[in-house]
């Protein structure tokens, strides 16, 4: 599962590119946890998920509750129609 990570100034850029599913979601953790705390913000795009499951909601709403906690402002940006259909399955607003 290819993560895009850069930083620029304070902010990492980051971006998920393929599936965000139980198959991928350990891994991305692993690759995205960590960096919490590395920058002030954080800017994750998902523009390019492909296919969004459970687990891969789990994986976003940890993402969500551990970054304030880390020190960085997350900043969720560009749903894929993958997400936006997961999200509203969920009755989730986007």
């Amino acid at each position: 599962m290819p993560l895009l990570y850069e930083t620029q100034d304070d902010t990492a850029q980051v971006q998920i590119d393929g599936e965000l599913t139980i198959y991928t979601a350990a891994d991305l953790a692993a690759q995205l946890l960590p960096r919490l705390g590395a920058t002030p913000r954080m800017a994750l795009d998902l523009s390019q998920i492909t296919e969004m499951d459970g687990a891969g909601l789990q994986l976003l709403l940890m993402v969500q509750r551990e970054a304030p906690k880390a020190g960085t402002r997350l900043e969720i940006t560009d749903h894929s129609k993958a997400v936006t259909e997961t999200l509203a399955l969920c009755n989730l607003v986007v």
